[in-house]
């Protein structure tokens, strides 16, 4: 069971911190990311971390804005947003596919997903 926090509301170019959690258990070895969707849009994947940090994929509208990162040691996953903008309003989830080995850009379908967190910037 994966399981986000740290949503909210805040105003326009400011920032949040999501994180999720594996419930315990060892994220390892899977490719974690974070999606989102918002009212009336499909769900479209944000950013992705492989199982060793070392590669990443972000969708264009965030590049240069969010930064995802994972602990191992605390089978934690997060996304630091900063600049936040309206449209990025949404409920954001956390999803994990695995085991893999693959770098972030192949992430595809995932196995596991959260409950998800909300999400709303202000302007």
């Amino acid at each position: 069971q994966l399981v986000e926090s740290g949503g909210g509301l805040v105003q326009a170019g400011g920032s949040l911190r999501l994180s999720c959690s594996n419930s315990g258990r060892a994220f390892n070895p899977y490719l974690v990311g974070w999606f989102r969707q918002a009212p009336g849009k499909e769900r479209e994947k944000v950013a992705v971390i492989n199982w060793t940090g070392d590669s990443t994929d972000y969708v264009g509208s965030v590049k240069g804005r969010f930064t995802i990162s994972r602990d191992n040691a605390k089978n934690t996953v997060s996304l630091q947003m900063n600049d936040l903008k309206s449209e990025d309003t949404a409920v954001y989830y956390c999803a994990a596919k695995g085991p893999s080995l693959a770098p972030a850009q192949l992430m595809t379908v995932p196995n596991y997903w959260g409950q998800g967190t909300q999400v709303t910037v202000s302007s």
